[in-house]
């Protein structure tokens, strides 16, 4: 057998290191804190992302519907005796697919629909078309299974018209069912709203989808609820199931004893911190503003609220809330708390010490930051939140922020890219330091980050603008002209379309990792980076 050359071997030991060294995402926007910054990116700066330098590589077409969730990737996989780093994506199809992430070469697919059924249909609504099925993002657990296992939700419909939401476990190797899945997702919990039964509040799988990313807590796999497009009668949920045996093991009505109340925060998911708390925004639905002794809803409805809870036994434990002052009012006009994304900021030092806080915004275009340990609860006078900052933007929070380097970034729709800075742990000046210069149409952007440690930072988003063609932005994040947010590039700047990669899709979320920016579009996905030297 003939010897590899000193460099050959060189070079292939380098790239096995490569591999190796790459780190993963495994839920949406890289962890439970939803603060969506990638500290590990070398390749990408901002020197080196414009359009003569940096642009499309390639296509993921998955070619079996729309790819509405966010992708996940795991660098270094085994699948069948090669490794690659993985791209999972999911689509509106039912199907669950994996490519390799330097080529685009499909690995596996597996339909996630039991035998005689179809992907639900549209409902009639309109948010999810023409079919529904996998819409959520998943979530990976490595340490599961033999080889690491993904978890969806996928909807369906069946031959006698009923409508079915299933928990899968996938081999991320393989695509094969494991834990015995999927499983029918179901629940009841006591009330008496609208869709009550004796008593007892039935969960509607006609009525409901879930929207916001599934989110892993020591163990149990978080659902949350949504409703379709606010066809009654429904009510938000809170749906446990033990990642090891997908047995259910927690439920939670959002509005027991009432109505509405969704849970879909534009797709993104709920928060976790290092304790197992879990913190989410609900959208316009019953608040009960009379309070028990201890100042919660005494009808445990919790409609347009931020919520803090922990996982206790059967059910989840509300530990605290917020409601603004004016909640019943924003509830009757349409203003969703929950409309936008939640996030965890990392500690920051204020006047007063150490600070752990949470921030959500929605579409009332103020910011509510809050201290995890007082959110605040509901006063009819006053809000007692930690911070608030009115008019912050001026169109509506559909997407979700990102934090980096003390700089809190948000892109609603209609309205330009916002930094806001924190200083002493507050959003210090409450005014943005720096804007961008063109507005965001639609959705907004849900925004992410990618920098080296401190450095590098470029702010990244995906634009929706309908039939036209999806759009990705690269900011330079920390480096501000005169109070202008610098566009380092976007896709349509390249001539003759060259990094045009599909039509407009709701809520999208890029990643980036090693070097690469995965971009979702109703289409499939666009894989940019550094582009190769001329020839």
């Amino acid at each position: 057998m003939p010897r590899k050359s000193p460099l050959i071997a060189i070079g292939l030991l380098c790239a096995a290191m490569q591999l190796a060294a790459q780190p993963n995402v495994l839920t949406w926007k890289y962890n439970n804190t939803r603060l969506g910054v990638n500290s590990s990116e070398t390749t990408l700066t901002p020197a080196n992302v414009n359009s003569s330098t940096f642009g499309l590589l390639f296509h993921i077409y998955p070619q079996f519907g729309k790819p509405d969730p966010q992708p996940l990737y795991v660098s270094n996989l085994s699948v069948a005796g090669v490794k690659h780093n993985v791209i999972f994506m999911e689509t509106e199809m039912d199907y669950a697919l994996a490519f390799d992430a330097d080529t685009g070469v499909e690995l596996w697919k597996s339909r996630v629909l039991l035998p005689g059924e179809v992907p639900s249909d549209d409902r009639g609504v309109g948010s999810v078309t023409p079919t529904i099925g996998v819409t959520a993002t998943p979530v990976i657990d490595l340490s599961m299974g033999p080889h690491g296992t993904e978890y969806l939700v996928a909807m369906s419909k069946d031959a006698s018209g009923n409508y079915h939401h299933r928990l899968h476990a996938l081999d991320i190797t393989t695509g094969a069912e494991e834990f015995s899945g999927p499983v029918e997702i179901a629940a009841t919990a006591p009330g008496t709203g609208p869709n009550s039964i004796n008593g007892q509040q039935v969960f509607n799988p006609a009525q409901l989808k879930e929207q916001a990313a599934l989110t892993l807590v020591n163990g149990t796999i978080i659902t949350t609820w949504s409703s379709q497009d606010d066809t009654a009668p429904y009510n938000g949920w809170v749906l446990g199931y033990n990642e090891q045996t997908l047995a259910q093991t927690q439920v939670w009505c959002v509005t027991p004893n009432g109505k509405s109340a969704s849970i879909w925060m534009s797709r993104a998911g709920p928060a976790a911190d290092a304790s197992g708390n879990i913190y989410l925004l609900t959208a316009n639905g019953t608040f009960d503003t009379k309070l028990n002794a201890q100042g919660f809803p005494s009808m445990q409805d919790y409609g347009n609220s931020m919520m803090k809870m922990s996982i206790s036994g059967s059910t989840f434990t509300v530990e605290d809330y917020f409601a603004m002052h004016n909640v019943t009012y924003e509830v009757n006009h349409d203003l969703d708390f929950g409309s936008g994304g939640i996030m965890l900021l990392p500690p920051l030092t204020g006047a007063a010490g150490m600070k752990n806080l949470v921030v959500g915004a929605g579409k009332d275009m103020t910011i509510y930051l809050a201290d995890t340990t007082n959110l605040g609860k509901f006063n009819a006078t006053t809000d007692q939140i930690y911070q608030e900052v009115p008019d912050a933007y001026t169109g509506i929070e559909y997407a979700s922020p990102t934090f980096f380097n003390g700089y809190l970034y948000y892109a609603a729709t209609k309205d330009v890219v916002r930094v806001f800075q924190m200083q002493n742990a507050l959003i210090n000046p409450t005014t943005p330091v720096a804007t961008g210069t063109t507005a965001i149409q639609l959705q907004g952007m849900n925004l992410i980050v990618s920098a080296n440690g401190a450095s590098n930072g470029i702010l990244w988003g995906i634009e929706n603008q309908g039939n036209k063609t999806q759009v990705l932005h690269a900011y330079n994040a920390t480096s501000f002209n005169n109070g202008v947010l610098t566009e380092l590039y976007n896709s349509t700047q390249a001539p003759n379309g060259r990094d045009t990669f599909g039509v407009g899709d709701h809520f999208a979320t890029p990643i980036v990792i090693n070097g690469k920016v995965y971009a979702g579009s109703a289409n499939g996905f666009g894989v940019f980076g550094l582009l190769p030297p001329a020839k």
